[in-house]
């Protein structure tokens, strides 16, 4: 079994800047667009425990911002779990991590996240 730690270097910039577009759009107040860039976030750094988890906190903040019991009460089992199972390299791939979705279902990747895990030398398998 192998064991993921901290996301690799050649992931870091794009995780940081979805990051980093999140708050900005977050902080101009437009929230759909700033959930989106959490929502890709998560998919770039669900496969590594302390990004996975990072992202979470972040969505479990995003909820209790916009008051969505939803999103406060999904997040809190993902947050608790989430980190375990990337540990343990177990995740629904490409899943966007909201609780608007199955929290073990897969999704299909988009295709610019798709190139940025081929551009790092990353397989999602």
């Amino acid at each position: 079994m192998k064991f993921y730690t901290s996301i690799p270097n050649a992931l870091r910039p794009y995780f940081k800047k979805e990051l980093e577009d999140y708050r900005n759009e977050y902080s101009n107040g437009n929230l759909k667009i700033a959930w989106r860039h959490l929502e890709r976030a998560h998919i770039i750094g669900q496969k590594y425990p302390f990004a996975h988890s990072f992202v979470h906190w972040k969505m479990l903040q995003f909820g209790i911002k916009i008051k969505s019991v939803k999103e406060i009460t999904g997040q809190i089992p993902r947050l608790i779990f989430g980190g375990v199972k990337s540990f343990v390299g177990k995740i629904p791939v490409g899943n966007p991590g909201g609780a608007n979705v199955p929290a073990l279902q897969p999704f299909p990747i988009e295709k610019e996240l798709q190139e940025i895990f081929n551009k790092a030398g990353i397989s999602l398998k």
